[in-house]
């Protein structure tokens, strides 16, 4: 095999001598901004002019692999933006977690808001005991309005609140409570199965609903009614809700308590009505808005809406069945409510309604029955 001379340009290390030292590359310098720029160096600029501003600072050291001298630098112009917010699955966990907070602090709204009506609703149900309230539900739902005023019920003649008791709620001064509660589930279940009313709303439910509610005739409605009737015969005791339920009923269209009843019908004071008048007043609780005055007195059934009718039957009713109780029971439920003595016993007082009401007496000249 030939020889093949060597290429000069592949052996020129071989030649060179072991003693030449290699040359050395001087490493770039890296600018150091630890140290102050040295003089006549223009990359820097200069001191600010005499008189301007003062410099800003001194600031807080910045870190990285170059720190800068106190006050080199001023901060940033204008707000600092936020953080991002993190994205991906760490931020979908933070909702997660938050979600459940917020339904937390809904529902604590929600229990503070109910426990505050609540306690508002018991202080007013509570005040009833006292206070004889200006207006109910069933007055501020008339609109044709309403006519009423308020006589203590030691005012009210004993043949009007026995005929009450008879006619409404026999079982009221010998009741613990509202009602009894195989009465109110045996009229739950006649209701829902469309029957008819077995037994009929007792005394502490009628209030509740003629101060608190509507005419609605719902299954929520009467489950409202029983709550606040409980409620009502915890706090009130048989004599005051006695005297609250003739206040309030309603005798007429626009007719409200016994006061405005007596003079409106049959010109008299509530504490002078007959066994008769006040049988025929208790007639009217079922269907009130069917009658009106007859002329010098008296009860008109004869009405625009044809269904004065209805409201005859009930007072015939009544007749037919109240007097047998007053005959048999006298006054005695009306004691054993709490009211003693006779009407006509009391001393008179300015609130007893003795005389008319003036809007009694204006209706009646508008309507020219007097």
């Amino acid at each position: 095999m030939a020889s093949v001379p060597p290429d000069p340009r592949s052996t020129r290390w071989l030649r060179r001598r072991p003693t030449e030292p290699l040359p050395q590359q001087e490493p770039p310098r890296r600018p150091r901004f630890d140290q102050p720029p040295p003089e006549g160096n223009d990359w820097y600029a200069g001191p600010p002019p005499a008189g301007g501003p003062p410099p800003r600072g001194p600031f807080p050291p910045q870190r990285g692999p170059f720190p800068q001298p106190r006050g080199a630098y001023p901060p940033p112009q204008g707000p600092v933006p936020p953080p991002a917010p993190p994205a991906g699955p760490e931020r979908g966990r933070r909702r997660r977690l938050r979600a459940p907070r917020r339904r937390r602090g809904l529902f604590r709204r929600i229990v503070k808001v109910l426990a505050v009506l609540g306690v508002v609703q018991a202080l007013v149900v509570l005040s009833l005991r006292w206070v004889d309230p200006p207006t109910t539900a069933f007055m501020a739902a008339n609109p044709g309005g309403a006519i009423q005023q308020s006589v203590p019920v030691e005012h009210v003649s004993r043949n009007f609140l026995a005929a009450v008791i008879a006619h409404e709620d026999a079982q009221l001064p010998y009741r613990d409570g509202a009602f009894e509660w195989d009465a109110l589930w045996n009229r739950a279940t006649a209701h829902l199965s469309g029957e008819d009313d077995p037994s009929g709303s007792t005394i502490p439910q009628q209030v509740a609903k003629n101060l608190f509610l509507n005419q609605e005739l719902s299954a929520w409605r009467k489950g409202l009614e029983a709550a606040l009737a409980v409620e009502l015969a915890a706090f009130i005791d048989d004599r005051r809700m006695l005297e609250l339920y003739v206040n309030y009923a309603q005798f007429g269209p626009t007719i409200y308590g016994v006061c405005a009843a007596g003079w409106y019908y049959f010109d008299s004071p509530p504490a002078e009505l007959t066994a008769d008048e006040a049988v025929m007043l208790v007639g009217l609780l079922p269907s009130p808005g069917h009658v009106q005055r007859a002329p010098g007195g008296g009860m008109d059934f004869q009405v625009d809406d044809g269904m004065g009718w209805l409201s005859r039957s009930h007072v015939l009713n009544a007749q037919a069945r109240v007097p047998r109780h007053l005959d048999r029971l006298g006054f005695t439920p009306v004691e054993d409510a709490g009211v003693t003595g006779m009407a006509s016993e009391q001393e008179p007082s300015g609130d007893d309604c003795s005389s008319p009401p003036q809007e009694v007496t204006d209706l009646i000249a508008a309507e020219g029955t007097a």
